[in-house]
């Protein structure tokens, strides 16, 4: 097979240094250069006839129109070594820590604005902020129970955090059905590496949520509550509801009855329901305290939750750290309240609510990536050198209007990993989603979603934009112990 674009190649690559397979990978090298077009793209064909038969979609919203597409999925995977792994995954779990400690800290004493090392003002202008959470105090100190932690490697190998996602973050069961294809289509490749497991997610994440339950029970009743079929996620809602053995509920199949409790209506009566993993943005949850016209949440839900008789995962109010804004802060954060140094870095920002900084931006939009604070899925983000003079210029106006919600970051050229092209194979820009998990102890995936961008010289690897993905193999080496 002919492997090409890798001659003059200034990215940092995934498989390949100056033409050669990187240490331990050899045997993937050796695989992809001994077979030929015609039986690449069988294997492409092989994993796309299984993506259909699963089902495996997702939901793109387009012109008032919600579209269904098959989950787009690269045959080559993204290699990543358990050593570089070990750091990454301690890196991952003192940034969640950290994290969660801001939340329980500003909805209760919040020392660190007193302290002044988060400015005030960031969270009275937050549209993630919710003034109904304020006292209180969720089980372990956790707000965030699930953390998708976007990443990616720098040109000069360098991993920094591009952002933390931390309100309902989705993709792990495209990460978990991702391996399941790979199993099935490059066999061989499995029996000759060591690749860590990833199957045991499904169990991890049910633990996570029985221990935050507030009745102590053996098998508490945890319920995914879910927007329902018409969803982008709606498969993974599904997906991981089955695989934990829990109920996949609506809003219409619960209730709050007379004593603050949450109950979930059965054939055989009422159920109390003590755990609810929602899949439903805050101002949904609750028609009594958020939108009024909500048909999506439960009446009274936060009143149950408020009162200690139901956990919710991840808890109201935690959108206030998924803020691009706030991000800027989270190398702070761990020094603050764990009293370590950050082990992975931020990607270099600049605020715009900051005049100097605004000034840097404004004087350098074709040069740097500007992101809205509380957008997600990649909408809204400018990148400089890709961008028209008519839509620099309504960025600028944007900018000027509203600095508070915006940052600007330097173009990072993420790192490239081999992947499937019509008759050749060539470079393509990846990121990496992890999985973290935390309640009275933590977790983290072997791996993650690789989120690919296929189209060439492309950036942009987000689904909803016409991204791709790819399964993530972290490879150990004999002799190793975990």
């Amino acid at each position: 097979m002919q492997i090409r674009g890798y001659g003059n190649n200034k990215t940092y690559d995934e498989l390949f240094s100056s033409g050669k397979a990187r240490s331990g990978l050899g045997e993937l090298s050796k695989f992809l250069k001994s077979k030929t077009p015609a039986e690449l793209n069988a294997l492409r064909h092989d994993a796309e006839l299984t993506i259909r038969s699963l089902g495996i979609s997702f939901t793109v919203y387009s012109e008032g129109q919600n579209i269904d597409r098959e989950w787009p999925f690269d045959i080559i995977p993204r290699t990543i070594m358990r050593k570089e792994w070990d750091h990454i995954e301690k890196g991952l779990v003192q940034r969640l820590r950290a994290l969660n400690a801001f939340i329980d800290d500003v909805y209760n004493d919040r020392k660190i604005l007193k302290d002044k090392v988060v400015p005030e003002e960031l969270l009275k202008t937050s549209r993630n902020y919710r003034a109904i959470c304020e006292g209180m105090k969720p089980a372990h100190g956790v707000w965030a129970h699930v953390c998708g932690s976007d990443i990616i490697r720098d040109s000069d190998g360098t991993v920094y955090v591009l952002e933390d996602n931390l309100r309902v973050p989705s993709g792990v069961s495209y990460m978990l059905e991702n391996r399941n294809i790979s199993k099935k289509v490059l066999p061989e490749l499995f029996e000759k590496y060591s690749i860590l497991p990833m199957d045991n997610y499904p169990a991890q994440l049910l633990d996570t949520l029985s221990s935050i339950s507030p009745r102590p029970k053996d098998l508490p009743e945890v319920v995914v509550l879910t927007p329902g079929i018409f969803n982008s996620a709606y498969f993974e809602h599904s997906f991981l509801a089955q695989r934990m053995g829990a109920e996949l509920v609506e809003g219409r199949d619960l209730v709050v009855g007379d004593d603050d409790c949450v109950y979930m209506k059965t054939v055989e009566g009422l159920s109390r329901v003590d755990v609810i993993y929602r899949r439903v943005d805050d101002l949904f949850l609750d028609p009594e305290v958020f939108h009024k016209d909500s048909i999506l949440g439960v009446k009274g839900l936060m009143r149950a939750w408020r009162k200690g008789n139901v956990a919710l995962a991840n808890a109201p109010g935690a959108g206030v750290a998924d803020d691009k804004v706030v991000y800027t802060y989270v190398p702070a954060m761990i020094k603050y309240y764990l009293d370590e140094d950050p082990i992975l870095p931020n990607v270099p920002s600049y605020m715009c609510s900051d005049k100097q900084q605004m000034k840097h931006v404004l004087e350098n939009m074709e040069n740097l990536v500007v992101k809205p604070a509380d957008e997600s899925g990649g909408y809204g983000m400018y990148i400089g050198p890709t961008e028209t003079k008519r839509r620099t210029s309504e960025m600028r106006r944007q900018i000027k209007s509203n600095p508070r919600n915006f940052i600007a970051q330097p173009i990072i050229n993420l790192s490239t990993v081999p992947t499937l092209s019509g008759n050749s194979i060539e470079p393509r820009h990846v990121d990496l989603r992890p999985f973290i998990l935390q309640s009275d102890r933590s977790f983290v995936t072997a791996g993650g979603l690789t989120r690919v961008a296929l189209v060439k010289g492309s950036l942009i690897v987000n689904s909803s934009q016409g991204g791709g993905s790819k399964d993530t193999w972290i490879i150990d080496l004999p002799g190793r112990t975990r």
